[in-house]
């Protein structure tokens, strides 16, 4: 069954909505919300064409991470820093608003349903293709100058720390320009915005309520829906496989994001977490507070997980980790190091988005087949 959007959009109308439907309480910046239920989940009166495609903008209005957005029409310009930003606006089909791209993790698989547009719109398009032709506006966090260089109309950040002064702006020195800002709400880091832990009802309600801001609810739905039954198929088959098991009977990980010194880990709130957990995996690292976070390697090597979740990224390799593994004495004889007990995520997949589903489905995979090998001395 599919999970109910849970982020506060506070005023959805398409042009035929009357005003009315829109009615609650009044945000920090002095606008009127509304379109909430009373227990809080979001509301829309979209109305879609029967192309798929909205048959008119609905005006958006959302608290995101304590900043009010609003717009009346349709983004056209759209810049994304972060892969899991990148990789949603392709999914809803509007890659071709892409006019710059920041901090790219990775490049989406083009045969990729989810984020090829395919499930949101029937029609797949060459994500390879259209991210060869859009500036890339910095490797990692693009600065101010080199985003407004592109004349964008809206800013989707993967991360709040996007809009500081020292990255690439703060939020009010784009809204002095009429640039809308939003950050991921998954990614908000203050209280009471921050999911904590985050769920299956976050990351699609992300989805809703950037399909509402895009002017795409029609096809967020298609995503939504697509990716909750996928959902429901691995977690079908995490319970077959584990059928008659205590819950605390399951494979230990580590999921090793960065970091060799100090290792940055998931931790017990965030995509990590619920990507691990839902694998079927218990995280050694989930009293650790938060998304991510510092560890150490002692206190690795004293958990002997099972497993270990190696993320995998352009500056931080699978290959250097499983060597760094093998040369640290710290770590070098853990069991899952020993017996080449890894499983492996692009970097792409483990921030909240549309590629968490996937995240899960290839875990499970690879634990299944590490199952059924022989075990190495």
């Amino acid at each position: 069954m599919r999970r109910p959007a849970a982020l506060p959009v506070l005023c959805v109308l398409t042009a035929t909505l009357a005003l009315a439907s829109c009615a609650g309480g009044t945000s920090s910046g002095g606008s009127t919300p509304g379109g909430t239920t009373a227990d809080g989940e979001a509301t829309s009166g979209t109305q879609a064409s029967p192309s798929g495609t909205d048959a008119a903008y609905a005006p958006f209005e959302a608290d995101n991470c304590g900043t009010t957005v609003t717009r009346e029409d349709a983004p056209e310009r759209i810049v994304t820093v972060k892969s899991a930003m990148t990789d949603l606006v392709l999914a809803l089909g509007v890659g071709d608003r892409l006019v710059g791209t920041a901090y790219q993790d990775g490049t989406p698989d083009p045969a990729d349903p989810i984020t090829s547009g395919e499930v949101a719109t029937g029609t797949a398009q060459d994500s390879a293709a259209i991210l060869a032709a859009v500036p890339a506006l910095g490797d990692r966090m693009p600065s101010h100058e080199a985003v407004l260089s592109v004349e964008p109309d809206l800013v989707l950040a993967g991360w709040e720390s996007t809009f500081a002064a020292d990255a690439a702006g703060e939020r009010s020195s784009y809204a002095d320009l009429g640039i809308t800002t939003f950050v991921a709400p998954s990614a908000c880091t203050q209280a009471p915005y921050t999911p904590d832990p985050l769920t299956w009802d976050d990351v699609f309600g992300e989805v809703e309520q950037v399909g509402a801001l895009l002017g795409r609810t029609t096809e967020a739905d298609a995503l939504v829906d697509r990716l909750d039954a996928d959902l429901a198929s691995v977690e079908q088959d995490v319970q077959a496989d584990d059928a008659g098991a205590e819950p605390s009977d399951g494979p230990t990980a580590l999921w090793w994001s960065s970091g060799t010194d100090t290792p940055f880990v998931g931790a017990g709130a965030g995509a990590p977490q619920l990507v691990m957990e839902t694998a079927g995996l218990l995280n050694v690292a989930v009293d650790l507070p938060g998304g991510w976070g510092p560890y150490s390697w002692e206190a690795a090597a004293a958990a002997d997980p099972d497993v270990i979740v190696l993320v995998d990224s352009v500056w931080n390799s699978v290959e250097k980790k499983k060597a760094f593994l093998a040369e640290n004495p710290v770590t070098s004889a853990m069991t899952a190091v020993q017996q080449q007990r890894y499983l492996v995520v692009p970097f792409a997949a483990t921030e909240a988005g549309v590629r968490n589903v996937e995240a899960v489905t290839t875990l499970h995979e690879q634990l299944t087949a590490l199952d059924t090998q022989p075990q190495q001395g």
